[in-house]
């Protein structure tokens, strides 16, 4: 981040404390510094108040950008998300999958919309507040992605699907950081309001995290009881609609089935959610497809790779070996994981370095491929 000189940067301002101190961070390293908060909102819905794109979040950042005198806008990107990312979310749903929203919003809204935009405006750069780590290798010349330092907080997971220019034109100025420093930083800035704030947790258009009366709302004809089926297809019970579950959930099931149930997967064109015993819900072997290498442009055909592989956000990342298949990779853990969930993504590392990731397609009762 030494670059400064004037250069021009635009910074996502969401009105929390990581995206305040990384337009901080970067003025005081000399770059030229606007701020910008994305009114994502799709039209006519409800708003949370600890959200990335509610009004206070908007007043927030505005008066973060007047405290370290930058300019601030507020840029209308409204449609754009509703069909990016929150149609994607409710589609991806109710086909049986479980999608992560902040990864399509980070792909195609934060790096993608709002860097034309910055690009359009004579910017050179965009930043924002992720805990992330950008690097140029000098022998291949690309732009690699690393871990953020404070392994915590690391969130190169959700930022996998970035490409070679989106990463260019990249700043992550918190990538050094720990999150305890940051915040002790922006107290000594003066910026106590969003020095306190707590860490936002939700998907910011899902009010009280109901993704499914989200949903319902939303297309109501589509979220209707079904069966709980097991395995074989015997039927076990009502569900209250699919929407309402995840692979490996046990709570909320509301059946009496004489042993503790899990869901499995989904038969969406059925309507079935399928459950089984705990046993049944960790697997050994994944399929990912919807690949995106940031190390490299691709994977040698049918040469496997070792890595590190991490099935959600929170999870640990696991020891595993990715082999090019087909137009996907299938991935072989060394030790079953719980809970392999179509629809999330699968992000490779090595050490500190994100090789790359895709999208999980298949089903861990049978390994079926999504599009089948």
């Amino acid at each position: 981040m030494a670059q400064g000189n004037k250069t021009k940067v635009i910074v996502g301002m969401s009105g929390g404390v990581d995206s305040s101190m990384a337009a901080a961070l970067l003025l005081d390293a000399g770059y030229e510094v606007i701020g910008v908060t994305l009114q994502i909102w799709p039209s006519g819905g409800p708003e949370t108040e600890n959200s990335c794109c509610s009004v206070s979040a908007i007043d927030d950042a505005r008066l973060v950008a007047y405290l370290l005198g930058i300019p601030h806008y507020v840029l209308n990107f409204r449609a754009v998300f509703e069909e990016k990312v929150v149609a994607y979310f409710a589609e991806a749903y109710f086909r049986g999958e479980t999608p992560n929203p902040c990864l399509a919003c980070n792909r195609e809204i934060k790096f993608g919309e709002l860097l034309r935009k910055a690009r359009g405006l004579g910017a050179e750069f965009i930043a924002t507040g992720h805990y992330a780590r950008v690097r140029r290798d000098a022998g291949s010349g690309r732009f690699l992605l690393l871990t953020g330092a404070d392994g915590q907080k690391d969130q190169s997971y959700a930022l996998y699907g970035l490409s070679q220019e989106q990463l260019r034109h990249t700043l992550f100025p918190l990538g050094e950081y720990r999150k305890p420093q940051i915040r002790e930083m922006a107290k000594e800035r003066g910026l106590a309001r969003v020095a306190a704030k707590p860490d936002s947790q939700e998907i910011c258009f899902v009010p009280d995290d109901d993704y499914a009366e989200f949903l319902r709302q939303r297309a109501p004809e589509k979220v209707v009881p079904g069966l709980f089926v097991d395995r074989e297809g015997r039927p076990l019970g009502q569900h209250r609609g699919i929407v309402h579950y995840t692979v490996g959930q046990r709570k909320g099931l509301g059946g009496t089935f004489g042993r503790p149930m899990f869901v499995l997967g989904f038969n969406p064109e059925r309507n079935e959610v399928v459950l089984g015993e705990d046993a049944d819900v960790y697997t050994p072997v994944l399929w990912a497809e919807e690949l995106n290498w940031i190390a490299w442009p691709q994977l040698r055909e049918r040469e496997p790779v070792r890595v590190k592989a991490k099935i959600r956000y929170k999870a640990e990342p696991a020891p595993a070996w990715v082999i090019p298949e087909n137009d996907g990779v299938r991935v072989e853990f060394d030790q079953p994981q719980r809970a392999v969930t179509p629809g999330q993504a699968v992000v490779f590392y090595q050490e500190s370095l994100v090789l790359g990731g895709g999208t999980i397609v298949s089903d861990p009762r049978g390994l079926r491929r999504r599009s089948t």
